[in-house]
């Protein structure tokens, strides 16, 4: 668990350089910004995905992707130093965010 966040964290200190709306103020904003982003997706974003199963049932899954935008951009409105410049810039960090950690921590294993 405690390599996944630091994963996380080193991944969001990356997604500035690829020019996507997406600011990360230094190292400490990138470790409270992974942490609260582990807080959200473990207590609220279940809550969300409940309330929206209907919808979410009727895109094939698809919504869930709106959905960890949403939690993403959250956590930007949420951390100091931690910017997403809107809704886009949020899907697209989080879809790279879940790529690029992904490999990174089958890499370390």
């Amino acid at each position: 668990m405690l390599l996944r966040f630091i994963v996380n964290a080193v991944v969001l200190l990356l997604l500035p350089y690829l020019n996507i709306g997406i600011e990360v103020n230094g190292i400490g904003a990138a470790l409270v910004a992974a942490l609260v982003l582990g807080l959200v997706n473990a207590l609220i974003r279940p809550i969300v995905l409940f309330l929206t199963m209907p919808l979410n049932v009727l895109t094939l899954g698809l919504f869930t992707f709106v959905v960890n935008a949403l939690m993403f951009w959250l956590v930007s409105a949420v951390v100091k130093g931690f910017e997403v410049a809107g809704f886009w810039s949020a899907l697209l960090g989080t879809i790279l965010l879940s790529l690029i950690s992904g490999l990174l921590t089958r890499l370390v294993r």
